[in-house]
């Protein structure tokens, strides 16, 4: 750029007009950039472009060309350079990056609708930005670090969070030249309004007693307190830290996962009226309905299949934990069904990465999921009626009339 930063407007929309250029907004943008930084060269150098005076303390030494990406495409941006100092237009461009704010955020917010970054160079093409590299859509996509960091390391003071569910997911990351499995430990909780929370969300090489317990501690101290039951897995690691941060609260062995571990040491033949009996514990309509079944169950099996009533027994107290809640809770305590849904959601975002290049872009993206996640969750319904949460707390009498929750249909499978 070598001409003056004048404009004339009357001129230059009927140039532009009677050209019909295709790209007449981006000329135009970049005109009035031009205009804009001119003026302050200007300023700085005391005079005019091409002015004489004695007021002048500065002069032009040329331009320096930078590319910037918009929403309209990419402009050359020609910045004045000054023979003594240095002009940057702070307010158009930050330093060291070559975005558009709205640009990053736009291109951040693909990242975590789960458009990967081997696609994001096509799709930004579509607006006309030439040069958007693989790296670049990295570092647009850190814009969600601070918020994701904000997210984890809030404090819980919604609680008490009466129930809790816990699980972990597999993915993998890029660590040391070669591929690792790692484990994404994730929380969920029922506040005192009723509404789900996302607890937290952090990463560990093993899924194992000292991953568990760390994460844990690091809830409590947040401030996750008054919980009476945890429902999850049969992970050993797990079941040990909760007895160890959560004391006073009930451990709920999820009856999904249970249905599997039992399917391991059932014959293959047996299985189908053995799951048939299981199903039936589930039908009772009360408490004391529950126990009676799994007691006949208990007595059925152990003649033909004194293994199967073993194993039944020894999860007798685990699996049942639910009985000592309403029943009109029961579907949504008994089960990490609505965890595992979570859990396909975010997996449909981490399958379109695969691999993570390291465990700070896994916790970005996972993390940015939980907290929009999060966001719907206390924006949308209550998930338990605050009458029922007050039976479960034992703040009233169990045959009080609750408040409908929310229907969670339950997923009991092989």
């Amino acid at each position: 750029m070598t001409t003056a930063h004048n404009i004339d407007l009357h001129q230059l929309v009927e140039d532009r007009l009677t050209g019909a250029s295709p790209d007449l907004l981006r000329e135009l943008l970049t005109l009035f950039i031009h205009a804009l930084m001119g003026a302050e060269a200007d300023v700085l150098c005391g005079a005019g472009y091409g002015q004489r005076t004695d007021d002048r303390v500065n002069s032009r030494n040329g331009y320096r060309h930078r590319d910037f990406d918009t929403r309209v495409g990419t402009l050359d941006v020609a910045i004045p350079k000054l023979r003594s100092g240095s002009y940057f237009p702070d307010w158009l461009l930050e330093r060291r990056k070559r975005a558009e704010r709205a640009l990053t955020t736009v291109v951040a917010t693909c990242y975590l609708l789960g458009v990967s970054t081997r696609r994001m160079e096509k799709l930004v093409e579509t607006l006309g930005i030439t040069s958007l590299s693989k790296s670049q859509v990295s570092v647009m996509a850190k814009e969600l670090d601070e918020q994701v960091e904000a997210f984890r390391s809030r404090p819980l003071d919604a609680g008490p969070y009466t129930f809790v569910a816990a699980d972990a997911l597999v993915l993998k990351v890029r660590e040391n030249g070669r591929v690792v499995n790692v484990h994404a430990l994730v929380a969920v909780g029922v506040n005192a309004d009723g509404y789900r929370e996302i607890l937290g969300i952090d990463v560990t090489s093993a899924e194992d007693g000292a991953g568990w317990l760390t994460f844990f501690r690091g809830l409590v101290a947040r401030g996750l307190s008054g919980v009476r039951l945890v429902t999850s897995d049969a992970h050993a690691g797990l079941v040990a830290a909760i007895g160890a941060t959560l004391p006073g609260a009930s451990w709920q062995r999820c009856r999904t996962h249970y249905a599997t571990n039992l399917m391991a040491v059932t014959p293959k033949t047996s299985w189908p009226w053995v799951r048939t009996l299981l199903h039936s514990v589930y039908d009772q309509p009360d408490s004391e309905s529950v126990h009676a079944q799994y007691d006949r169950i208990i007595e059925a099996l152990a003649e033909k299949l004194p293994r199967v009533a073993d194993h039944l027994d020894g999860a007798r107290a685990d699996l049942l934990a639910f009985t000592g809640f309403p029943k009109q809770i029961w579907r949504q305590i008994w089960s990490n069904n609505p965890q595992e849904r979570l859990n396909k959601e975010i997996r449909r975002r981490t399958d379109v990465v695969g691999i993570f290049p390291d465990r700070t872009a896994l916790i970005r993206l996972v993390g940015a999921v939980l907290a929009e996640q999060h966001d719907e969750w206390i924006e949308g319904r209550r998930y338990l009626g605050l009458d029922v949460l007050s039976q479960a707390r034992g703040d009233k009498p169990a045959d009080t009339a609750t408040e409908p929750a929310e229907e969670v249909a339950p997923a009991l499978t092989a």
